[in-house]
């Protein structure tokens, strides 16, 4: 063990008020009440956002299936219904968040917000006009805001900071395979057409909504609402989960104004939120537009084969992802491995932008999808593990993709039909928003690590001077005892 290792070990130890000794765990137990977590919990939650992504998304597999021409669509307004989904969704992130917590038992509410938007999925599959899609489109991201700040907190009642990131990495990963299964589903509901009098494209909304109502239903009981009820620990394992909860410095679950207050007036926070905003951008126009993309590189590719070829690009997404998350938890590192990915996908970006032959122009759609789950997820973890007290890392997620969620705005009008079939200016501004991110996070690589040997060389100690126990935790990642994930 390093001097940086065993100077942390000390500080824990001292932050929790006990003996390094008292609060050790058997390596193997708690490997075991891990595991345990893992499939208890990480089931439902990965389902609820593969669900929800697919719901958010499936209107551009519905594109190839005459969702336009029935409803007298222009390009305009298609794109308009994809990109007002992001207006609700992300002015009721933040709210959500702290509903989740301070007024709602968490269970009740992922539940609440999944069967509605559940409901509201199914029934795109009906609307008749542009009025009743833009009004499905409103309450859809208006229900689903919740979601994924909400199961990003949720994760973080059970798992510790060297945890997180692969945890968050299934939800990730649950998106990439929404995008897989997505195109495979629309592939094989899109030969329903005609069915009951009704096309393709309906069906695609109707049977890919209908899950997510009866999930939601399911996790009215599924779902804990923490370690210290839920059903499926014992009392000994929730003795071990408070254990873990007080080895990491400053970690509290109770709710408090102040920390929200912190939270809006950190800068690094800001930076963050300005960062996923550049990430999302890619991630939001890759994900709607993906299939149209892939049908301009060879026109003469019909429906059925485009909804094929974009399963294999979510699927090398899914698998870097998961990968790198894994080997981020192992080696407490963000930072590095997002702005590597990050630049990952600017170079399949310039792939798209170049004037090579289709061949090139799909591998450009992998180099993509290679770099894009990592570049947005990580720092979503990465965040989470800076932010210990619990109203603060409420508020500083939830605005981070709120921020982020902005994009999804933006993105949906990068990629209008008669800007095909090379997409030059999506492509750019995505070139561009994702090298700006990687900029940003590259500092804060940089400056966690900066003050981080500051807090081990006791530089920053002069802050808790004269201050009693309880005034350092209430400090939460300001305390000079608790060090940054890089």
């Amino acid at each position: 063990m390093d001097d940086n290792e065993s100077q942390l070990k000390e500080r824990k130890a001292v932050s929790a008020g006990t003996s390094t000794q008292r609060l050790e765990i058997d390596p193997a137990t708690e490997k075991r009440l891990v595991r345990k977590l893992d499939l208890s919990i990480i089931p439902p939650v990965t389902l609820l956002y593969l669900f929800s992504f697919l719901d958010r998304v499936n209107i551009g597999n519905a594109r190839l299936y005459g969702l336009e021409e029935d409803l007298n669509l222009s390009s305009d307004q298609y794109q308009t219904a994809v990109s007002l989904l992001f207006v609700t969704y992300l002015l009721f992130e933040v709210p959500s968040n702290i509903i989740l917590k301070h007024y709602c038992r968490p269970s009740r509410w992922i539940a609440f917000i999944s069967v509605c938007w559940g409901i509201i999925a199914t029934l795109t599959g009906i609307v008749q006009s542009f009025g009743g899609l833009i009004a499905c489109r409103l309450l859809l991201g208006l229900f689903e805001s919740g979601l994924f700040p909400g199961l990003a907190v949720y994760l973080s009642f059970f798992y510790t900071k060297r945890e997180i990131g692969l945890r968050i990495g299934y939800l990730f990963v649950s998106a990439a395979l929404a995008g897989a299964f997505g195109g495979l589903l629309a592939y094989g509901i899109g030969h329903m057409d005609g069915v009951a009098g009704q096309s393709g494209w309906r069906w695609i909304f109707i049977l890919e909504g209908i899950p997510t109502f009866v999930l939601g239903i399911a996790c009215w009981w599924w779902l804990a609402d923490g370690p210290e009820t839920a059903w499926f620990l014992t009392e000994e394992e929730k003795k071990i989960m408070e254990i873990r909860r007080l080895q990491q410095i400053g970690v509290t679950d109770e709710f408090a104004w102040q920390d929200v207050r912190a939270g809006l007036k950190d800068w690094k926070m800001w930076a963050f939120c300005c960062a996923l905003f550049g990430a999302d951008t890619m991630l939001y126009g890759y994900s709607t537009f993906l299939p149209t993309i892939i049908k301009n590189i060879d026109p003469s590719y019909s429906s059925a084969l485009v909804q094929v070829l974009t399963i294999p690009c979510y699927a090398v997404g899914a698998i870097s992802y998961l990968i790198m998350a894994r080997i981020s938890d192992w080696s407490q590192k963000r930072g590095v491995y997002t702005v590597i990915f990050g630049i990952i996908s600017i170079v399949g970006y310039a792939m798209l932008i170049s004037d090579g032959g289709s061949g090139v122009h799909y591998a450009g759609c992998f180099l993509v999808a290679l770099g894009l789950y990592v570049a947005v997820g990580l720092p979503i973890a990465w965040l989470l593990a800076n932010n210990p007290r619990f109203g603060k890392r409420t508020t500083a997620t939830g605005l981070q993709l709120m921020f982020g969620n902005c994009a999804g705005i933006m993105s949906s009008f990068l990629y209008p039909k008669e800007q095909g079939p090379r997409f030059i200016r999506g492509h750019a501004v995505s070139l561009g928003m994702v090298s700006f991110a990687m900029i940003v996070y590259a500092f804060m690589w940089w400056y966690f690590g900066h003050e981080n040997k500051k807090r081990i060389n006791g530089e920053r100690d002069y802050k808790i001077e004269d201050l009693s126990e309880e005034e350092i935790a209430d400090l939460g990642d300001e305390n000079p005892k608790f060090l940054y994930s890089i």
